[in-house]
């Protein structure tokens, strides 16, 4: 049974990887961010404007996670102010994508590890 799960956690990432759009609770959830800062965001920072379906719901791209990390890091991390984050992004474009998704990507090895551990803590005597 285990394996079932460790097989449809596997599936999921995959077809995380593979999605195209994020609805606003996804990408809240994922940065830990609240939506209604993400909404506040899209008024101050006037790069990260995401579609809107037909519904008028938010869709994230990617390229749209990206900048929300990195105002995140900005923001929470460096403690840039509003003002100075846009200045900051407006004038480097992009150049912190690669730390930020190289954390992510450490701190998802470090949560399967722990996993692991503790999968192999239950099944030994």
């Amino acid at each position: 049974m285990k394996e079932n799960v460790q097989r449809n956690d596997k599936e999921d990432i995959d077809f995380i990887n593979l999605k195209q759009y994020f609805s606003i609770q996804e990408v809240s959830s994922r940065l830990d961010l609240s939506p209604s800062l993400l909404r506040y965001w899209e008024g101050e920072f006037p790069m990260l404007q995401p579609r809107k379906n037909r519904k008028g719901n938010r869709m994230y791209t990617r390229k749209d996670m990206d900048l929300l990390a990195q105002i995140k890091y900005l923001l929470k991390e460096r403690k840039f102010t509003i003002k100075g984050a846009l200045a900051h992004l407006t004038a480097n474009g992009s150049q912190i994508p690669t730390t930020i998704s190289l954390k992510e990507r450490l701190m998802q090895i470090k949560e399967g590890l722990l996993e692991l551990k503790k999968t192999l803590d239950q099944e030994t005597p």
